[in-house]
């Protein structure tokens, strides 16, 4: 099990990739949440098992058709025990 704090950089914010993420999140059964930041970027926390934690990071270097990824932060957290029914949501901007 594996949980990890993202911060994306980039155009990221006005291209669906917070709506793409959560798809790709609950194909990949992870659970956690994300959302925009204030300051144009995209920040996102979520945990599962570690192949598929690695697949929405994957995808998050790349992200969405429409935008330009230019970086990715990536912190390892410790992980909560969360179920899949906690499932993955889009927060409000921060």
């Amino acid at each position: 099990m594996r949980r990890v704090h993202v911060i994306v950089s980039g155009e990221v914010q006005g291209v669906g990739y917070r709506y793409t993420m959560k798809i790709v999140a609950n194909q990949a059964r992870v659970v956690g949440w994300v959302r925009n930041r204030r300051d144009g970027r995209v920040e996102a926390e979520f945990e599962g098992e570690d192949a598929r934690v690695d697949e929405v990071l994957a995808w998050m270097a790349e992200g969405p058709p429409g935008s330009r990824v230019t970086g990715a932060q990536v912190t390892d957290a410790s992980p909560r025990g969360a179920s899949a029914e906690s499932g993955f949501e889009v927060l409000p901007t921060a």
